[in-house]
């Protein structure tokens, strides 16, 4: 299932350009999640193409992790005014769409805190959970889950970028990627 082009579930929808859908192999045993797209991701319709993706894209490359191979995707579809986290109602409104394009996969890779409060329930410090295996209910149905850094973190701190590059290792290793 997926957000009709005019989808108004919640007021997302005032100030959005486009819908953001997911990108990748949309058939991946592993799926990466972030928050909500950036302006870049809204003018394109398209997760992780602007700043944060450049550099989600330079460390997978490094590691030998072709982005094609994996599906990436976002808690919702609808970019935030001013760049601002979605709120829960924001998640909420879009979790059916969310939880449609995570079933049936091996392993959901949280990026960030957003998509780990929203997925996981958890609001603590990052570094507490990074890259450690979790568990997740998706209809039903228990899922792994990977919490690691927002690659917007990485952008000014040496130890996410390294979190978020065992991560991508760590993904390529387990799943033969």
């Amino acid at each position: 299932m997926r957000p009709e082009p005019d989808c108004r579930l919640c007021g997302l929808c005032e100030s959005r350009t486009n819908l953001v859908l997911p990108s990748g192999d949309l058939d991946s045993k592993v799926v990466f999640v972030g928050e909500a797209p950036g302006e870049t991701e809204d003018l394109s319709g398209r997760p992780f193409v602007g700043r944060s993706g450049k550099l989600l894209d330079k460390i997978m490359q490094e590691e030998g992790l072709d982005r094609s191979k994996v599906m990436i995707t976002n808690t919702v579809k609808c970019r935030p005014p001013g760049n601002r986290d979605p709120t829960s109602e924001e998640m909420a409104a879009c979790r059916p769409f969310l939880d449609d394009e995570l079933y049936g996969r091996e392993a959901v890779i949280g990026l960030g805190r957003s998509s780990c409060r929203d997925l996981l329930g958890y609001d603590g410090k990052m570094a507490d959970i990074v890259n450690t295996d979790q568990s997740i209910s998706i209809k039903g149905r228990d899922v792994l889950f990977i919490p690691t850094y927002h690659p917007a973190a990485c952008i000014y701190s040496k130890a996410a970028r390294e979190g978020l590059r065992q991560t991508i290792r760590m993904v390529k290793e387990r799943f033969g990627l």
